[in-house]
């Protein structure tokens, strides 16, 4: 992504938003960065990370790399100097947009937030965590003084911090994931207000290609009726139409019109799939078909599904049922889809770099596959079945998937909430149930059962 392209994407949102590299260079920034900083943009032009905040430089290099090299948002703080001479604390999201190389710098999008009603509830929220903890701390001493006195009263403590411990696990793990549906929000923003904008160019440029298709037919019909009656035209028309090669170009002009109206209705598919994906405005119960909702993860997913250097393409087989439609939250449905498919892809990109697959699909019959099964269990219960063919999980790993913060994934490339936030939305939020069957080298099976009146 180039400055002027990210001036361009920044430009609909509301949020203050850099583009620096991994130097920490000023590359581009949108509106809003210059009304907190009080500066005009072009101000800004020239300038470096170092120049605007308070932290030192070695903190901001190190904070610059971490974005550098995870794959995740890497959350940070950072303290602006304002034109009027005030401070202003923001928390930061890093992502990295272009990795770096040999060739270039690292570029880095960076989010920021004013730390007022949110900052105060994570103030606060960690004020409450630490007093937790050292009350847990306490009632542990209080435990070690009192427990050749009264073993009645040692079994009371004991109880009691256990308690504690749990509502001290139970906010740490609430901590966590107010920040993954931060994440989730903000991504969801995004996604439609990036659908939007691309929208409306596309539904008028595939509006008007019917006209400019009839139109092209008009005058390639007024010219058959020109040839057809003046058969011998002027030597300079003929020299023009031999250069032009008229008869190859009224054959192709037709392929072409063909090849673009496919190529806007695909556009307009793909920004059907990412604004029905984020479903912003469906945070209520309500029905909906949840094929349209797999669907439009597995495009998302695309990408990760074609081949591409060490991983072979990746088959998707779907077997979809008559399923009526359900009474749900449409979001966290298809963030349930999303985390357990990107799962099954993860894993079968596992297998391809143990050996187990060919990147060339004709060579073995065994290729990398997700099949996705739905049905009818009775009148009151659906089911959704997703499969894989990969490497599959030992009963050890198995009996953890769901529990949080527990995950198989190097450091930076998992946190170990998508399963439990998953379970969570099937359980709790439907009343429904999540199951994984699974053993070596016999892939996973995840099965969904979801009440069709939640």
């Amino acid at each position: 992504m180039t400055p002027e392209q990210f001036i361009e994407f920044a430009r609909v949102l509301p949020e203050p938003l850099l583009l620096v590299s991994s130097e920490g260079q000023v590359l581009a920034t949108n509106q809003p960065v210059a009304d907190m900083l009080r500066l005009r943009r072009q101000e800004l032009r020239g300038k470096t990370l170092f120049e605007l905040v308070t932290e030192s430089a070695n903190d901001i290099i190190k904070y610059l790399q971490a974005c550098s090299t995870s794959r995740a948002m890497t959350l940070g703080s950072l303290t602006l100097r304002t034109n009027d001479g005030h401070t202003l604390i923001c928390r930061t999201q890093g992502a990295v947009i272009q990795p770096w190389s040999p060739e270039s710098s690292a570029l880095i999008l960076l989010r920021l937030e004013n730390r007022t009603v949110a900052s105060n509830n994570f103030v606060l929220l960690n004020q409450k965590i630490d007093e937790l903890a050292k009350e847990v701390q306490k009632r542990k001493q209080a435990e070690l003084e009192l427990q050749k006195a009264n073993e009645d009263l040692e079994i009371r403590v004991e109880e009691r911090t256990t308690a504690l411990q749990e509502t001290l696990n139970e906010l740490q793990l609430t901590q966590t994931q107010l920040i993954q549906a931060e994440k989730m929000s903000s991504l969801g923003q995004m996604v439609a207000g990036i659908a939007h904008e691309v929208n409306n160019p596309i539904s008028f440029i595939y509006g008007n290609l019917h006209h400019a298709h009839k139109y092209t037919q008009d005058l390639l019909k007024l010219v058959e009726i020109y040839q057809h009656i003046y058969p011998n035209p002027p030597l300079e028309i003929q020299n023009e139409i031999e250069e032009i090669d008229l008869h190859f170009l009224i054959q192709d002009i037709t392929k072409i019109f063909e090849s673009m109206t496919v190529g806007t209705q695909r556009i307009q598919e793909i920004v059907k799939s990412l604004r029905n994906f984020s479903r912003l405005d469906e945070a209520e119960f309500k029905q909906v078909n949840i094929h349209e909702g797999i669907d439009s993860t597995l495009m998302i997913l695309d990408h990760r599904l074609q081949a591409r250097h060490e991983y072979p393409r990746i088959k998707v087989i779907k077997k979809y049922g008559q399923l009526p439609n359900i009474t749900c939250y449409p979001g966290q449905l298809n963030q349930v889809f999303m985390n357990i498919l990107a799962n099954a892809i993860d894993a079968l990109e596992k297998s391809a770099l143990s050996g187990r697959w060919s990147t060339d699909n004709s060579k073995t019959t065994d290729n990398p596959q997700i099949k996705i099964t739905t049905e009818v269990i009775d009148e009151n219960w659906i089911m959704v079945i997703i499969t894989d063919n990969g490497l599959g999980i030992n009963e050890q790993v198995r009996s953890k998937l769901f529990d949080p913060f527990f995950t198989t994934k190097p450091v930076g490339k998992g946190t170990g909430l998508g399963l439990s936030i998953s379970y969570q939305i099937i359980v709790e939020k439907h009343g429904g149930q999540l199951s994984c069957f699974s053993s070596p080298g016999k892939g996973a099976e995840f099965i969904i059962k979801i009440p069709v009146n939640s």
